[in-house]
Formats: C-alpha cells, sequence, structure tokens
C-alpha cells in the first residue's frame, strides 16, 4: 500500500496554507496498491515531536472501500474524531519551535465500519481492523 499527496512529497515540506499559519485546509491525499479485502479505510495525522507528546491533528474512520482520495480542503467521506485541538475535523501543523514531522497515515480495514471510536481508542479500534497501512512524511516549521 503507499500513501502519496500532490501537495507535498514524503520527508518534505508542508506548505504553510495546510498550516495554522495559512488556511489550515487537509491537504490532498491519495492511497494506492491498496489490499483485496479491504472494507473500508481509516486515517491519521499525528506529531510526536510536539512539547506535551504525541499531538492528535486528524482521524477518520469508515472511509468507504470504493475511495482512495481526498481532496485539498476535502470533504471527507467518513467519521472524523475529535483531535486534540478539541474539533472534528483536520488541525494542521502549529509546531511551537523547530521543525516538527507530521506522520499522515492510512489503514485498509478488514471492516465495513468501526464502532465506538474515541480520541482516546482510535488507534486500537483501528490497530484490531488494520489489513496494511502506509505513511507519509511532512515537516513543518512556523516562520
Amino acid at each position: 500500500m503507499k500513501l502519496v499527496s500532490n501537495d507535498f512529497e514524503n520527508n518534505g515540506i508542508i506548505d504553510s496554507r495546510f498550516t495554522c499559519d495559512g488556511k489550515d485546509i487537509s491537504p490532498h491525499l491519495k492511497w494506492e496498491e491498496v489490499p483485496s479485502g479491504t472494507k473500508s479505510f481509516a486515517l491519521s495525522c499525528n506529531d510526536p515531536d510536539a512539547p506535551i507528546g504525541d499531538w492528535i491533528h486528524w482521524y477518520v474512520h469508515t472511509i468507504p472501500s470504493d475511495v482512495n482520495e481526498i481532496t485539498q480542503g476535502g470533504p471527507v467521506p467518513g467519521i472524523e474524531v475529535k483531535n486534540d485541538f478539541g474539533k472534528t475535523s483536520y488541525g494542521g501543523p502549529c509546531p511551537p519551535s523547530g521543525t516538527h514531522k507530521y506522520f499522515f497515515r492510512v489503514y485498509a480495514l478488514d471492516v465495513e465500519k468501526l464502532e465506538g471510536v474515541k480520541k482516546k481508542n482510535f488507534r486500537e479500534k483501528v490497530k484490531e481492523h488494520t489489513i496494511e497501512s502506509a505513511e507519509l512524511i511532512g515537516l513543518y516549521k512556523r516562520r
């Protein structure tokens, strides 16, 4: 499985439009080489470099199996879960200092719908049903 974006390359700089310094819209994401048996997808974006530990920017689950792309700025065809900004939508990079790494991940799942998903159990619920996953890392430093 492979995750790509028209908006940044793996280990490349994320443009400020996708951050708190810009429009704070989600970047384009597309996943390819999906494994057979996939019934839905989940998506996450986190910042492990945050001062308080891993900061959750985006959690989405129950993305239909016939979807393999999210356009820049959405819409997001799934269920968004509250992130560490306290909202149920994408929250872009906003590091307090230095360059941070942002891990975008897509997960191919063996169920059509995840039940009872909250921020605190997202990873556990997704892990239980992951067939395969792919990752794309973006970098951002505030000016």
